[in-house]
């Protein structure tokens, strides 16, 4: 067991909240403020500015940076961090009064948003915002930081996890809630009243009190005025118009103009792509026992299917308050027909799970103009278009059934590549019906090509047109394997920023320097828990409850390795680091198809295995490490920071895949330990 020598010393400054808050609670409600204000600010920002909505990670490195800046910043300071709320509350009002809208047209990579821009520019926002996370996060860190002083090593760092999980749990409750912004300002101005306590009641008026008034007041006024609902994944408006001379509701999500439920006769009459699927389709004596609909949001699809004749449908959509809508509002009510079953999760995680077979099976306009969090590129629909979902798609339909999917697809080589992919996957070219502007189409195949009816035969890919996408690189709306020139100038951005940033707070580099194989281990763990993210959501689907799960998961796994750390004799570093290692070349050598093929249980029980075990392996050498420091928020501190530059190498997986990131994280743990202190190695 190592031997906890550095004895907890008195607080810095006797002022304020430490007066009559001890520091164990004191840490714990910091760490879990901190860690509910990050997931906060990433899922409002992200449903406000249209362009963070497909750069989550945007403000996680902001909130990294000022994070680990927060850590940096305890010594050099003693006065309570009241510029945290009030710098949230001129994010708040920014935001909300000059909104953004990016261009679409961005070279590289397709965005689905608006016609039109409006607001500043994408350029003049957003390093607002990534400054503005950073500084927010800065304040609740040094709050953390500050009691990290008073307690040994590994007691501080195993109460900030165990208030870390209290915050994903906090968050988690609420979004299943649908808890609208409100609540978490009102949350954010509890914690900052109970957090910050000046000595001046005057001081905490002006520097706590206001601030955090003018959150809740600027949050409630959207929260009322855009009367939206909340789900997981968007912030959800919708009203009721006419769609010719029918009644229609059409939805938005984050200011998007997404879907409407509109009457299946009108729909079929005005727009001619929902009737095509049954076309071309030649079903088993004429029949449709049996339809799944993948994306069937607000329910026309539906309604299309049973006008169509179907028996039952399965219709499958990932977010609840869509459902909700449509069983509420839509015209024809086809969620309270007997034939139609819901099911609310990720249509890949259904297609895995299930063993009935179809008539006919629609990926009905699954585009989900957001990212899985915690995942640099990986959109919920994207591991629905790979080679293996469509193969899997193939598998699960009837003797004569086929398979359809339609959209607005903008270029003619996204609708190339995905004719291409279902040639891949079914083994016969597909029918390609383009049926109006912006490469309107309807491609559909049979699970031979005797089950469909084709009017003209598709042309067949291009030479540009990218390969299918596939489960290791499901980047369906990526034209190259490169990185778009849109990420790698914000990425340098984030990069010199951050340096700056630290000089000025932290003062001279060398403060640092003994601590660069923190700094790395930091670097490597936020590639090992992307790769993780993304591998559980192939295999569990991309739904919110599967990313909480995984990152609730990830801290546990952290905690055991500190719990373990403090209580029992552990091997050597040079030992530990070469089980993280065998654990990284574990997880790379068993594909993902093979776990995929497994009973949901074992798979369950082997992904967790296999995702895990490097992880704990790092942890223990972290826990391990970081006891043996001599300045415990400088090398936290560090640590923390390194993960600014594994958020910004997580881009690297558009060019690897994400089984590259494995190879990626093994070599910066090989680096971590040649860093490793001498002395350090015979812990």
């Amino acid at each position: 067991m190592i031997a906890e020598v550095d004895m907890p010393s008195r607080p810095e400054s006797g002022t304020g909240v430490e007066q009559w808050l001890p520091v164990r609670p004191r840490l714990v409600a910091a760490s879990a403020f901190m860690l509910f204000l990050e997931l906060a600010l990433i899922r409002w920002t992200g449903s406000n500015i249209v362009h963070l909505s497909y750069f989550t990670n945007f403000v996680l490195l902001g909130s990294f940076l000022g994070i680990g800046l927060g850590f940096l910043r305890v010594g050099r300071s003693k006065a309570q961090p009241y510029y945290s709320p009030i710098v949230l509350a001129l994010l708040v009002l920014v935001v909300l009064y000059f909104p953004v809208t990016v261009n679409r047209e961005t070279e590289g990579v397709l965005y689905f948003t608006s016609l039109s821009t409006s607001g500043p520019p994408a350029w003049a926002i957003l390093p607002v915002v990534f400054l503005a996370a950073a500084l927010v996060l800065m304040g609740p860190a040094e709050l953390v930081g500050r009691c990290f002083p008073e307690l040994p090593r590994l007691e501080a760092y195993r109460y900030d996890l165990i208030g870390s999980l209290a915050g994903i749990a906090a968050f988690s409750l609420l979004s299943f809630a649908g808890a609208p912004p409100i609540v978490w300002g009102v949350i954010a101005a509890v914690a900052y009243g109970v957090l910050l306590q000046p000595r001046k009641l005057s001081n905490y008026l002006l520097l706590v009190t206001l601030p955090s008034l003018v959150v809740v007041a600027a949050l409630g006024s959207e929260t009322l005025t855009a009367g939206a609902l909340w789900s997981p994944y968007y912030k959800v408006t919708y009203k009721h118009e006419s769609y010719g001379p029918a009644p229609a509701l059409t939805i938005s999500v984050n200011g998007i103009p997404h879907q409407q439920a509109v009457p299946a006769a009108a729909r079929l009459q005005y727009e001619r792509q929902y009737a095509v699927p049954y076309e071309r389709a030649v079903t088993a004596a004429g029949r449709l026992d049996d339809v799944l609909i993948v994306g069937a949001g607000s329910g026309t699809d539906v309604a299309i299917a049973l006008s169509k004749g179907a028996k039952h449908v399965d219709a499958v959509e990932i977010d609840p308050k869509l459902r909700e809508l449509g069983g509420l509002y839509h015209p024809d009510q086809p969620y309270r027909d007997p034939r139609v079953t819901t099911h609310i999760t990720d249509g890949r995680a259904y297609l895995e799970r299930t063993d009935k077979k179809y008539d006919l099976i629609l990926f009905a306009l699954p585009d989900s103009l957001t990212l899985v969090s915690g995942a640099s590129s990986l959109r919920l629909e994207s591991y629905l278009f790979t080679e293996q979902a469509m193969q899997a798609a193939h598998d699960h339909l009837k003797p004569g059934g086929a398979f359809s999917m339609y959209n607005y697809y903008r270029e003619q080589w996204l609708v190339d590549r995905l004719a291409s992919t279902a040639q891949a996957a079914f083994g016969h070219k597909p029918c390609v019906d383009e049926v109006g502007g912006g490469q309107q189409a309807v491609i559909t195949a049979g699970v031979t090509a005797d089950a469909q009816r084709c009017v003209s035969e598709w042309a067949g890919a291009k030479a540009d047109t990218p390969p299918p996408a596939v489960d290791d690189r499901p980047f369906l709306y990526l034209h190259g394997r490169d990185i778009p020139s849109i990420y790698l100038i914000t990425l340098g951005l984030v990069l010199l920023v951050s340096i700056v940033a630290v000089r000025a707070v932290a003062g001279p580099f060398r403060r640092m320097r003994p601590y660069a194989d923190l700094f790395l281990l930091g670097v490597s763990f936020l590639l090992l828990e992307t790769k993780n993210v993304t591998g559980f959501a192939l295999l569990f689907g991309t739904t919110w409850v599967v990313n909480a799960v995984v990152f609730a998961g990830v801290l546990v796994a952290v905690l055991a390795a500190v719990e373990v750390t403090r209580r029992f004799r552990t091997p050597s570093l040079p030992v530990m680091y070469a089980i993280l290692l065998g654990g990284l070349v574990l997880a790379a050598v068993v594909p993902n198809s093979w776990l995929l093929s497994l009973p949901l249980p074992l798979r369950l029980v082997c992904a967790v295995v296999i995702a895990f075990l490097p992880i704990f392996a790092a942890n223990v050498v972290f826990a391990k490490r970081f006891a043996d420091t001599a300045d415990a928020t400088v090398s936290f501190g560090a640590n923390l920071l390194g993960a600014i530059l594994g958020g910004c190498l997580e881009y690297l997986s558009l060019i690897i895949g994400y089984e590259g990131l494995l190879v990626v994280a093994g070599l910066l743990y090989l680096g971590a330990f040649v860093l490793l202190p001498r002395t350090a190695r015979a812990l």
